[in-house]
């Protein structure tokens, strides 16, 4: 009986490894095909944000007459994932505007939050949008594949014509500064 029971246990670990491993390939899926395509015109957008604590209005269109935006999409403030993709874009936010390029996060974190995201982890480097009514997030197919309420991780770059010019979309925090950046590179060579 024991044996058995340990048999069952092993097969119940297999069973669940095998579930995991399936949700977790499912989701990199739905985030890999749920995403805005190069070439496709971004959405236009205007919302409340906070830049080193102080609130304004961000207008993706007033933002590309600077220069190309990278628009980045994360799940919620103050979480270990988004505070390390805040911190990287915060670290490369001289490299950006030396490309005349700006950054703009969005979430659907309320103001008061984002006010003091801007400040922590943001450094004070970059502006972060509160996408409360996630109108935002559902245009730019940016929303968890498990909940329209929450956004995932995806950057665009967008190019002041407002076209998206790159996508990167992927759970971890780790790529999405050194690729929007590189994309945006690529962009101003090719402008020459």
């Amino acid at each position: 009986m024991k044996k058995l029971f340990q048999f069952d246990m092993k097969q119940t670990h297999l069973t669940l490894r095998v579930l995991a491993g399936l949700l977790i390939s499912f989701t990199l899926q739905a985030v890999a095909h749920a995403q805005l395509q190069p070439g496709a015109e971004a959405p236009a957008f205007t919302a409340p944000a906070a830049l080193a604590g102080k609130t304004f209005t961000f207008t993706l269109t007033e933002a590309l007459k600077k220069g190309p935006v990278v628009v980045y999409f994360y799940p919620k403030a103050f979480t270990s994932g988004c505070s390390i993709e805040a911190n990287l874009f915060a670290q490369a936010s001289d490299d950006f505007r030396g490309l005349g390029a700006s950054v703009v996060g969005v979430s659907g974190d309320d103001i008061e939050t984002l006010k003091k995201f801007s400040l922590g982890p943001c450094g004070g480097k970059f502006a972060v949008a509160a996408d409360l009514d996630r109108t935002t997030m559902k245009a730019y197919q940016a929303t968890m594949f498990f909940s329209s309420e929450m956004a995932s991780r995806i950057s665009y770059v967008v190019t002041p014509d407002r076209k998206i010019f790159f996508t990167h979309a992927s759970l971890s925090p780790d790529q999405h500064v050194s690729t929007t950046l590189a994309a945006v590179k690529r962009w101003r060579e090719q402008a020459k």
